[in-house]
């Protein structure tokens, strides 16, 4: 295996000297720099003879967080390939570092034979996601579940009456039956969606769910 340039982006000392010291020890792997902030990098970039390939890059760093300095590192380095290495786990942090231009995301979690691995994969063209962060991401773009047949004809009237606004009042009134009955459909609504008030029925149907 031809050797892998490596650059290390991270705040945590003991993170630092621990990523340090593995890699040092892998002798396939160059650990080029370590910095502690994305400024920091760029600046010691410049002092480089030979330019990193891959970089493992944190999120919550001191100064500019991770996800902002991505496009300022491919801009420098437009062909270094970016894995974040991060607690975050949030699918908005995904999101954003993978939109911006990294190509695998791995929770600090990782043991470090699965980091090294990840290097190896990503020098070869491939990419990774941490396990719990490849889930998240399926079920952020998988289709949304429709409930639909989860409610009678009578509970969907009552749902459209409570999108459009109207009180329990309006729609006992509007079709024909009591206030309580409307409560006890509406109870009933909830425990088959499973939600526990008005707005989540609400955000539901705006998301076609229902």
């Amino acid at each position: 295996m031809t050797t892998i340039s490596l650059a290390i982006i991270e705040d945590d000392v003991l993170i630092q000297e621990s990523l340090n010291d593995f890699f040092g020890a892998q002798p396939h792997v160059e650990c080029l720099q370590i910095s502690a902030s994305v400024e920091t990098f760029l600046t010691d970039l410049k002092r480089l003879e030979t330019l990193p390939s891959i970089l493992l890059l944190d999120i919550n760093l001191l100064g500019m967080s991770g996800i902002k300095g991505i496009p300022l590192i491919l801009n420098e380095l437009p062909k270094v390939d970016i894995i974040m290495l991060t607690t975050f786990e949030d699918n908005d942090s995904i999101y954003k570092a993978l939109c911006a231009g990294a190509c695998s995301y791995l929770s600090k979690t990782t043991p470090l034979k699965k980091i090294l691995e990840t290097v190896e994969i990503v020098h070869n063209g491939g990419s990774y996601m941490s396990p719990s962060i490849a889930r998240k991401l399926v079920n952020q773009f998988a289709p949304k579940q429709n409930h639909s047949d989860l409610l009678t004809p009578r509970q969907k009237d009552i749902v459209a009456g409570i999108v459009d606004g109207k009180s329990y009042k309006m729609i006992a009134d509007d079709l024909f039956v009591s206030l309580d009955t409307v409560r006890s459909h509406i109870k009933n609504i909830y425990k088959a969606l499973e939600i526990n008030c008005k707005a989540e029925l609400i955000k539901k149907s705006y998301d076609n769910e229902l």
